[in-house]
C-alpha cells in the first residue's frame, strides 16, 4: 500500500533522513521505533506531504505522493493523527469531529461516522458540546483519533499516540489502535514507547540518526537483544 524508496528530508543544511526504504501492506500494522531525534516524525510529516523530500520517492498504492499537496494526500485516503493531538481548543467535541469529515460529501456518510466514533468512544459523546480545552489529555487524544476516523482513512499516520498520557490511558490507547486494525484500517505507527509499539505490530523498523538500520517482525524485533538495551531498558520481564 505504502512505499517509501530511499527518501532523504533535509531541515536547511541538517539531513533529517537518510535513504529511508521501508513498506507497509494492506491490513499491517508497521511501527517506527527510535530515541528522540531519530527522524520518526519527519517521516510521517514526509508521508502527510507537510515535507518534501529532496531525493527519493513516496508511492501510495503505486502512484508518487511525494509531489502531490498534503491536501491531497488525504484525499486520496492517508489520515494523519498527529503528535501532541492538536485538538481545537476553542471548539466543542462535535466541531472537532465535523472538521475531520471535511471532505467527505455524503451526508449519510458523515453521520456514520459519528456514530462509528462515538461506539468506539462513548466518553466522546457525553462530551460532545464540550470544548476541546476543557478535556483531560487522555480525551484529547480520543478525540484526535476521532477526528482522522472521521475522515474514513484506509491508511492511518499514528505520531506518538502515548506521548504524554498516564499507564491507564496508554492500555486504552493500545487497545483502540488493536480495535482500529482489526476493523481493517491500515495503520503506520511511530512511537518512542518501543514495548507497546512492537506488541502491536506486525512488522517493525528501527530508525536511528535518520537512517533505518534494522528491520523484522513486532515479535522478533522485541526479543532482539540490541533492541531490549537500546529501547526496552534492558531484557525483557520473564528471559
Amino acid at each position: 500500500m505504502l512505499d517509501l524508496d530511499r527518501v532523504d528530508v533535509y531541515y536547511g543544511s541538517i539531513q533529517a533522513l537518510r535513504g529511508v526504504s521501508l513498506s507497509v501492506r494492506a491490513g499491517e500494522l508497521v511501527t517506527l521505533i527510535g530515541a528522540n531525534g531519530a527522524g520518526k516524525t519527519t517521516a510521517i510529516r514526509t508521508i502527510s506531504g507537510l515535507l518534501k523530500p529532496a531525493a527519493g520517492a513516496i508511492r501510495f498504492e503505486d502512484r508518487p505522493i511525494h509531489t502531490v499537496p498534503a491536501e491531497q494526500i488525504v484525499a486520496r485516503g492517508i489520515v494523519q493523527v498527529p503528535e501532541g493531538r492538536k485538538v481545537f481548543p476553542e471548539l466543542t467535541v462535535e466541531e472537532n469531529l465535523r472538521i475531520g469529515a471535511y471532505l467527505v460529501p455524503d451526508r449519510a456518510r458523515v453521520r456514520e461516522g459519528f456514530e462509528r466514533v462515538y461506539a468506539l468512544f462513548p466518553r466522546l459523546r457525553e462530551r460532545r458540546q464540550q470544548l476541546g480545552s476543557t478535556l483531560s489529555g487522555g480525551e484529547q487524544q480520543m478525540l484526535a483519533f476521532g477526528r482522522a476516523l472521521m475522515a474514513w482513512p484506509r491508511l492511518l499516520l499514528l505520531d506518538e499516540p502515548s506521548l504524554g498520557l498516564a499507564p491507564l490511558i496508554v492500555e486504552e490507547v493500545a487497545r483502540v489502535i488493536a480495535e482500529l486494525k482489526a476493523g481493517g484500517i491500515t495503520i503506520l505507527l511511530v512511537e518512542q514507547n518501543a514495548s507497546l509499539a512492537l506488541s502491536l505490530a506486525d512488522r517493525g523498523y528501527v530508525l536511528e540518526r535518520g537512517q533505518i538500520v534494522l528491520s523484522d517482525t513486532g515479535e522478533r524485533l522485541l526479543a532482539n537483544r540490541e533492541v531490549q538495551r537500546s529501547y526496552l531498558g534492558g531484557s525483557r520481564p520473564g528471559r
